[in-house]
């Protein structure tokens, strides 16, 4: 039953803050949604139990964002005032502190002490070796949709500047 709940909240996270990333205006609050949503995204991870992946996704994901936050404060004009609705504050604040108590909740929920090996264990196989026998057959789907995703939003950048230098006239 913890599981579905850590699922559903990773998950409900992860999508609302990439939303908020896609459809916010100032580009600091996306860079910002958009590293939080990749947090939320290794947290998925550790629940499938691939805790390589999901502190890689940490360190290599979450270390692009943070670099990009920081050539967006350069490129960008951070110190503009924004006018921001305040309107739905006392929502937002209700809705943090229970998803901070069900994290709470979900940190110190009984774990069962029972192991089980879901792959066989290779002998003499080293660490990286069993990471690649796991990666390419149990989460090969994920491995793949993650490629794809990643190819795709390359694919986005490379044709937004594309058109952003033909509306300068910079293009040769």
């Amino acid at each position: 039953m913890i599981e579905l709940v850590a699922f559903l909240f990773f998950s409900i996270l992860s999508v609302g803050l990439f939303s908020v990333s896609v459809f916010s205006t100032n580009i600091l609050y996306a860079m910002s949604s958009l590293a939080g949503g990749m947090i939320f995204i290794s947290g998925l991870f550790f629940l499938l139990g691939a805790e390589f992946l999901g502190v890689v996704q940490i360190l290599v994901y979450v270390g692009a964002v943070v670099v990009l936050y920081s050539f967006s404060m350069m490129f960008f004009d951070a110190n503009k005032l924004v006018k921001e609705n305040k309107k739905g504050s006392k929502t937002i604040y209700t809705l943090a502190v229970f998803s901070a108590l069900l994290l709470f909740v979900m940190v110190l929920a009984p774990v069962t002490t029972e192991l089980s090996a879901e792959l066989p264990i290779i002998e003499g196989a080293g660490n990286s070796d069993y990471l690649g026998k796991v990666v390419f057959t149990k989460y090969l789907i994920v491995f793949e949709i993650s490629a794809l995703m990643l190819l795709v939003a390359m694919i986005a950048g490379i044709v937004l500047v594309h058109k952003d230098m033909d509306k300068k006239g910079d293009a040769i």
